[in-house]
C-alpha cells in the first residue's frame, strides 16, 4: 500500500528557498568579473553647416527630450576687453539679452517665460556665450531671441545702469572676501601682462560709456568666428532654415587680435602676501601655468589634480583637513583657456599653521611628482572622474556647451566622446610625469591673503615674500606694524540730530532703521534701531567722549532667531566686556579684554561722525576702530568715488557715493554735498538690501 507524505505550506517554502540557494551557491562566481573596457561617451554624430555669413553651426540631434538648446559661442570674453576698459564684455553679457530689436527687457522675458523657456548670456575668459532652452516646438522663438540679442541689443539705459551697479557691489564684497581676492592677485601675478590677468575695477567700471557697449557689440560680436551650437530634438534641415531666417542677415568679422604678452616662466618660489589685517584665516593659492588646451598632457594632469585635491578623497584634503585638523577643505583645479592654462591648489587655514600649512601642501605637490601613485588611488581617481562625465551630458544644453567650448578651444570633434577612454588609460607614470612638468613646486606662485604681523615672518623663510594690501600697493615689513589712524573730526559739526530710514529689500519696504545723536554730560550718545521683517531687529546704544574717545557700547536683538548680545566697556586705555553675535555657522561668543590704542574709536561711532568730517569729491578717509562683535581693531577707509543725484523719500539730494571697506561688511553711503552733511542712503554690498531717508 502506498503512503503518502504531507507537508505543510511552510515546509513547502523553506524546502523551495533550500533548493534555491543550493542552485545559486552552484551557480555564483567566486569573485567579481573584471571590469569591462570603458566606453565612449554616447553622444550622437555632430552635423555641420555654416551660413554665407561665416556663422558655423554644428547640431547634436537628440530625441530623448522634447527640448532645444542653443550655445552661441563667440569669441568675446573677458581677455578681450580693451586696455583701460576692463569690465566690458561682462556688462556686454549681462544686458544683450535685456532688451532687443523691437523687444523690451520685460517684453524679452515674458516671451522667454511664456514658453517655459530661459535665455541669458555670461562671458568668460576667452568666450562669451549667448544660450536659450525651450522646448522643441518653441525652437523658432529660441532663435529669434538669440540673434537679436548679438545683432540687435538696445542697450537700454536703465539695464546698462543696473549691470553696472551690480558689477561695482560685486567688486566692492572681493574687496571683503579673501578668496575673491586670493583668486585675484593669483591671476594678476600669474599672468602678467597677459590679459588673462586683467581685472576691471570701480574705475574702469563707471568709466564704460553706451558708445563703447555699441563699440564691442559691433566689432567682436560677428558671424566670422562664432560658433553656434544646437542640441536638441531637431534636423539639421530645420536647423539651417531658422539659423538663417533669424541669424542671416547679421553680418561682420571681428578684427584680428594683436600678439599678447606671453607670461612670465617662474625660476623659483615667490610668495606675494596680501595684508588683510585683523585677519584670523589665511587663505593660501599655490600653483602654476600649465599647457596649451590641445596639449596630450591634459589627461594625465586632470588625473593628478584629482589625486592631489579633487574632493574629500584629495591628499590635500586628507592630510590637511582630516590628519592634520587645519582647515574645513583643501583642493586643486586646473583651468583650461585658448592661450594657456593653470593649475591651482588652495587651502583655507588659520593663522598660526599657515607656515606649516604652505609647506605641507608643497611637500604633497613634490611626493605626487617624484613617486608613483598606487594602484588603489589612481583607479579612483580615473573612475571618479570618468563617472562624472556623463552627467554633464545629460542635457541638451549641457551637450551644447560642452560641444561648443571644446570646439572653440581648436579640439577635434572625436573630444567629448573618447574623453572617458582616454582618461582610464592614463598610467601612474603619466600622472608621475604631468605632476612633475606642471606642478612645480619648487618653481610656483603663491599668493597668500592674511594678516601679515602674524604670517609674514614665517612666510619669507619659505620663500622670497612680497607684501601689498588688498588695493595692490606695495608695502615694507614695517608697514605691518599697525599705525593708529584717527578721522578729522570738526566736533564743532556735531549737533543734536534724528533721522528715520526705510529698509527696502528689492526695493520693496521690508523694515525700518531710526538712528539719534544726542549731547550728554561726558560727551555724545548715539543709538539706532532696525528691523527688517520678521529676521532681524536690533538695538544699539554708542556713548563717546567730546574728544571722541569711546566709553561704550551696548547691542541687543534677534537675527533669525539667533541673539545679539553685545557689552563692551572702554576705560583706561582697555576695552572690556563680550559679544554674542549670530553666523553662518551658529552664535558667536567673544570674551573681550584688551587695550585700546588713543585714537581708536568704536566702529558704530563712524556713522555719527559723518556731519563732522569735510567732504570734498576727492575725500578718502581712514580710521581705526574696534568692532565689539569680533573683539579686533580694524582699518576702515571711506572713499568718495563720485557725485550721483540721489531720490529717496525724503527728497533728492546731490550726494557723495562713499564705499565704506576693511570690514567683512562692505557698505556704500550717500552723503550730501552740502553741510550739514547727512547720509540719505546706504548699501549693503552684494545684497539686494537699501536703507533710505525718509525723514
Amino acid at each position: 500500500m502506498s503512503r503518502t507524505t504531507h507537508f505543510s505550506r511552510g515546509a513547502c517554502v523553506a524546502a523551495s528557498l533550500a533548493l534555491c540557494s543550493l542552485a545559486a551557491s552552484a551557480q555564483a562566481p567566486k569573485k567579481a568579473p573584471a571590469p569591462g573596457p570603458v566606453k565612449p561617451a554616447a553622444i550622437p554624430a555632430f552635423q555641420e553647416a555654416t551660413l554665407s555669413n561665416g556663422l558655423r553651426i554644428m547640431l547634436v540631434e537628440s530625441k530623448r527630450q522634447p527640448v532645444v538648446s542653443l550655445a552661441l559661442m563667440l569669441p568675446a570674453g573677458d581677455a578681450y576687453d580693451p586696455a583701460g576698459k576692463e569690465g566690458l564684455a561682462s556688462i556686454v553679457a549681462s544686458v544683450i539679452t535685456k532688451g532687443a530689436a523691437a523687444r523690451t527687457a520685460d517684453q524679452v522675458s515674458s516671451a522667454i517665460e511664456g514658453v517655459g523657456g530661459s535665455i541669458g548670456a555670461s562671458s568668460g575668459t576667452d568666450f562669451m556665450t549667448v544660450r536659450a532652452n525651450v522646448l522643441a516646438e518653441d525652437a523658432p522663438l529660441a532663435f529669434e531671441l538669440v540673434g537679436d540679442a548679438v545683432a540687435k541689443p538696445t542697450f537700454d539705459g536703465k539695464e546698462v545702469e543696473l549691470a553696472r551697479t551690480q558689477t561695482l557691489s560685486a567688486l566692492q564684497l572681493e574687496q571683503s572676501q579673501p578668496s575673491a581676492l586670493a583668486s585675484k592677485f593669483f591671476a594678476a601675478q600669474l599672468f602678467g601682462a597677459h590679459p588673462y590677468g586683467e581685472h576691471p575695477t570701480p574705475g574702469t567700471v563707471r568709466a564704460l560709456t553706451n558708445d563703447d557697449l555699441r563699440m564691442f557689440q559691433k566689432s567682436r560680436l560677428a558671424p566670422t568666428g562664432a560658433l553656434l551650437v544646437v542640441a536638441g530634438e531637431i534636423t539639421l534641415a530645420r536647423t539651417k532654415e531658422l539659423a538663417q531666417k533669424y541669424f542671416g542677415s547679421w553680418s561682420g568679422t571681428a578684427p584680428a587680435v594683436a600678439t599678447r604678452p606671453q607670461p612670465t616662466t617662474r625660476t623659483k618660489t615667490e610668495i606675494l602676501l596680501v595684508h588683510r589685517p585683523g585677519s584670523v584665516q589665511s587663505n593660501i593659492i599655490v600653483g602654476n601655468l600649465t599647457h596649451a588646451p590641445s596639449s596630450p598632457s591634459y589627461y594625465a594632469l586632470t588625473v593628478a589634480s584629482r589625486i592631489l585635491g579633487g574632493g574629500s578623497d584629495g591628499r590635500l584634503f586628507k592630510t590637511l583637513r582630516e590628519q592634520k585638523s587645519w582647515t574645513y577643505g583643501a583642493y586643486s583645479s586646473l583651468a583650461r583657456n585658448h592661450d594657456i592654462g593653470t593649475f591651482a591648489a588652495s587651502a583655507e587655514v588659520r593663522n598660526a599653521v599657515t607656515d606649516s600649512a604652505l609647506t605641507e601642501m608643497l611637500k604633497i605637490e613634490r611626493n605626487l611628482g617624484t613617486v608613483p601613485a598606487p594602484f588603489a588611488e589612481l583607479d579612483a581617481a580615473k573612475n571618479g572622474l570618468v563617472g562624472s562625465l556623463p552627467l554633464q551630458l545629460e542635457t541638451a544644453q549641457g551637450i551644447a556647451e560642452q560641444v561648443g567650448r571644446y570646439t572653440m578651444l581648436g579640439l577635434p570633434n572625436d573630444f567629448i566622446r573618447t574623453l572617458r577612454p582616454r582618461l582610464a588609460a592614463v598610467t601612474a607614470a603619466q600622472v608621475e610625469a604631468a605632476a612633475k612638468s606642471y606642478m612645480r613646486p619648487d618653481q610656483s606662485l603663491i599668493v597668500v591673503v592674511g594678516d601679515g604681523a602674524a604670517i609674514y615672518d614665517k612666510l619669507s623663510k619659505i620663500a622670497p615674500t612680497k607684501i601689498v594690501n588688498a588695493h595692490g600697493d606695495a608695502m615694507m615689513p614695517t608697514d605691518l606694524i599697525a599705525k593708529i589712524t584717527t578721522l578729522p573730526v570738526d566736533i564743532t559739526k556735531l549737533a543734536e540730530r534724528a533721522d528715520s530710514f526705510a529698509v527696502l529689500v528689492q526695493g520693496n519696504a521690508m523694515g525700518y532703521q531710526t538712528t539719534a545723536l544726542r549731547k550728554t554730560t561726558s560727551g555724545y550718545e548715539y543709538r539706532s534701531a532696525m528691523a527688517i521683517g520678521p529676521m532681524m531687529s536690533q538695538t544699539s546704544q554708542t556713548s563717546f567722549s567730546a574728544n571722541l574717545t569711546p566709553q561704550a557700547v551696548k547691542e541687543e536683538g534677534k537675527v533669525q532667531g539667533q541673539s545679539i548680545n553685545v557689552d563692551v566697556t572702554y576705560a583706561n586705555g582697555r576695552a572690556k566686556g563680550s559679544s554674542m553675535t549670530p553666523t553662518p555657522t551658529g552664535i558667536k561668543t567673544v570674551s573681550v579684554d584688551t587695550t585700546i590704542a588713543p585714537g581708536v574709536l568704536d566702529n558704530n561711532m563712524i556713522i555719527a561722525l559723518v556731519p563732522g568730517l569735510k567732504w570734498a569729491p576727492d575725500s578718502k578717509f581712514n580710521a581705526s576702530a574696534f568692532d565689539a562683535s569680533s573683539g579686533a581693531v580694524k582699518n576702515i577707509t571711506l572713499s568718495v568715488t563720485g557725485t550721483e543725484s540721489v531720490t529717496v523719500p525724503a527728497g533728492t539730494f546731490q550726494a557723495y557715493r562713499v564705499e565704506r571697506t576693511g570690514e567683512d561688511q562692505p557698505l556704500t553711503l550717500f552723503v550730501t554735498t552740502a553741510a550739514p552733511y547727512r547720509i540719505v542712503k546706504m548699501g549693503i554690498t552684494g545684497t539686494p538690501v537699501e536703507i533710505v531717508l525718509v525723514k
